[in-house]
């Protein structure tokens, strides 16, 4: 096992950030990572890397730390090797089968003077590799390093390499390795002002301010403050998304600048009255349908420039159940390390099971290869254009939205959202017209007229579904404002049925803490009969092997193999012969109790002698009823991420969105799609 232990060279340069970045680009790499923090000045219960590293990167064996003053008493009453012992044992406690343990540093503190030593003894002691954590590319900073670097070799540890957290846009890389002596640089992390945006309730929290109207006070984020001390004028050009407005209670015009822009769709932070002050009855009223959009309004004491200036000694740190802000924070990180190069002489130790840092991973990097042009026919919905800007930034797919671009603009622009230069928008009514006859030919068994056609066009689901069949795009996602039926009708009336396919079904990717499994068909067809649960056991086996997943397919029934009887087991008793005789390289077994499928001890006693028992990778349920109680319960009993549906056995791909999609949702699904238009392409 590698141990990687971070160190920081100066206070506040984000080492959290930077060691909860490093465990998930080595857990991507589908390296199983253990995390340890060995010390906190925290209660044990509320240490921030603890909780994010159990929480949000899945290291759930993180063991508590040692509370600093604690280990302050027992290093000066001469106790340090007890201490060492101590966490020595913490982190072997949390390693076991581990591939890595990633160890995060001690934050420096100039009222302890021991902890540079007992830094130096803990990553000894752990037979640690040292990584530098550093932010001054300055003269003094890069001083402060190469004294770091000295200190680390004299202790007799290596430094491995330097990560360079939150620098500005004229730091000189190569010049920087060169004043190093050559020690390699692992990452350069670039300062993101909007990574460092608070949600309205942190300033509510730090300001110890009074909740008036709470709108959206939990996920509204600060990225200017503004501060109404000035005509009205000077303050109506600041009044954009992120804006918290700051100002006495009796500037009406302000009250009514505030409630016209948030009226006007515009995601204002928030609005702080100070001087302990109260809008007046008369702006309320007038001004009811803006303070009921969504806009939070704070009440504090003091008076406005010295809350303004509160405001602004707001810690960098991420607060503990800001999780949000943290995985941005993590993922900005991660594209910016060398993964490469720390993972160099580590590749031949990745895990067996596909985990979900590692299939997210790969989930990404295979959408940039496809390079694939997905539809989007919700055009002008929120979270599609939040989707739809997130894979052209980060080069997940060419997205076309269909809508008229000012409406887009428009939506795009009360959000706070710029629209990349790589977005394509394409007006429905500037386009129908031209898809008639392909879909009238397409149609012609059924009598469809070119007038019928073109109104059934003005529906933005069959123009997309249309651009997919005629191959202007590769893919289409639809389904957050649509219903299923609304979104898969079309595709079976003009994509149907891929050649060897007879009938459409679903599956989810569960990402479950250790690795991720294929479940089906919980979305389509709610009683499938021997022969169609034979294929979607087929269609599921290719999806799991598209994105990497090894498929080993368990028929889940209420019993194992010829221990009971029934017309329900029968069912997938004939279905699993079936699927062993049509596609006999398909490791599949059943009937199969779930417990049967997932753990070895009752794999054992059940199912001795399966290929399956114990170790499956994919479920198919026998009904609809089965798979979906199945796959909501474990989404929101084990608080497991599961993405999907994912629409197979069509020509070409089309997947549906859960209404409630979250943007995260919608962007993993144009992944998904991408991935699967390359698979059909090279099928």
């Amino acid at each position: 096992m590698r141990t990687y232990f971070l160190t920081a060279t100066e206070p506040n340069v984000g080492l959290t950030s930077v060691a909860l970045g490093l465990l998930r680009a080595l857990q991507r790499r589908g390296l199983k990572v253990a995390f340890v923090k060995p010390l906190t000045r925290h209660s044990s219960d509320a240490e921030p890397s603890v909780l994010f590293a159990r929480s949000i990167c899945q290291a759930e064996s993180t063991p508590d730390p040692l509370p600093m003053n604690l280990v302050t008493q027992r290093v000066t009453s001469g106790k340090t090797d007890e201490v060492l012992e101590d966490i020595v044992s913490l982190a072997m406690s949390c390693a076991k089968g581990a591939d890595v343990l990633v160890v995060e540093g001690i934050h420096a503190d100039p009222t302890r003077a021991f902890l540079p030593q007992l830094s130096a003894d803990i990553s000894r002691s752990l037979q640690a590799e040292v990584i530098l954590v550093a932010s001054g590319a300055d003269a003094e900073g890069i001083a402060q390093t190469q004294y770091l670097i000295a200190r680390v070799r004299n202790s007799g540890r290596h430094v491995e390499g330097i990560i360079f957290n939150r620098v500005g846009v004229d730091f000189d890389e190569a010049a920087v390795v060169n004043q190093l002596g050559g020690v390699p640089i692992f990452g350069v992390v670039r300062e993101n002002p909007m990574l460092a945006a608070p949600r309205t309730l942190d300033i509510a929290r730090h300001l110890g301010a009074e909740l008036m109207i709470e709108g959206e006070v939990a996920t509204r984020r600060v990225r200017e403050t503004v501060l109404c001390g000035r005509s009205v004028a000077e303050v109506i050009p600041r009044l954009k998304p992120g804006a918290l407005v700051v100002s006495a209670g009796d500037r009406d015009d302000v009250m009514l600048a505030t409630a016209l822009a948030a009226s006007n769709g515009i995601e204002l932070a928030g609005l702080v009255l100070t001087h302990h002050s109260f809008i007046s009855p008369r702006i309320q009223k007038f001004g009811a349908k803006a303070f009921q959009s969504g806009l939070p309004v704070l009440r504090t004491e003091g008076d406005s420039y010295e809350t303004a200036s509160l405001i602004s000694r707001l810690p960098l740190a991420v607060p503990q159940d800001d999780h949000t802000r943290m995985n941005q924070v993590i993922d900005s990180v991660v594209e910016q390390l060398d993964a490469s190069a720390i993972c160099a002489d580590l590749e031949h130790a990745t895990s067996k099971h596909m985990s979900p840092p590692a299939f997210r991973y790969q989930l990404m990097q295979k959408a940039r290869a496809a390079n694939k042009r997905i539809v989007l026919p919700e055009g002008d919905e929120p979270r599609t254009i939040r989707a739809a800007v997130t894979c052209t930034e980060k080069g997940l797919a060419r997205c076309v939205l269909l809508g008229k671009r000012r409406v887009i603009q428009s939506v795009a622009e009360a959000m706070g959202v710029e629209l990349p230069e790589g977005l394509e928008i394409l007006d429905p009514a500037e386009i129908a017209e031209r898809f008639v006859g392909p879909m009238v030919e397409l149609r012609k068994n059924k009598g469809l007229t070119p007038v019928q056609a073109l109104a059934a066009l003005e529906d933005t689901v069959v123009l997309g579904t249309m651009m997919l069949a005629v191959d202007e795009v590769d893919g289409l996602v639809s389904g957050a404002v649509h219903t299923t039926a609304n979104t898969v009708r079309p595709a079976l009336q003009l994509i149907k049925t891929a050649p060897g396919s007879s009938i459409v079904s679903s599956c989810f990717f569960m990402l479950m803490p250790e690795q991720v499994l294929v479940y089906a068909d919980c979305a389509v067809n709610p009683d499938p009969n021997a022969e169609e649960l034979a294929e979607i056991a087929r269609q599921s086996a290719d999806s799991a092997r598209a994105f990497g997943i090894e498929p080993k397919v368990a028929m889940i029934s209420y019993s194992t193999g010829s221990s009971g009887s029934g017309d329900d087991v029968e069912k997938v008793r004939a279905a699993t012969l079936l699927a062993k005789s049509r596609w006999p390289e398909l490791v599949i077994d059943g009937p199969m109790q779930y417990d049967a499928a997932t753990v070895q001890d009752v794999a054992a006693q059940k199912a001795p002698g399966s290929l399956v028992a114990g170790q499956a990778t994919v479920f198919v349920f026998p009904d609809l009823n089965t798979g979906n109680t199945t796959y909501k319960a474990v989404q929101r009993s084990a608080n497991v991420v599961s993405v999907g549906p994912m629409l197979q056995g069509l020509r070409k791909p089309v997947n549906d969105l859960s209404r409630g999609a979250l943007v995260d949702d919608i962007v993993f699904t144009i992944a998904l799609t991408a991935i699967q238009a390359e698979a059909m392409g090279n099928a």
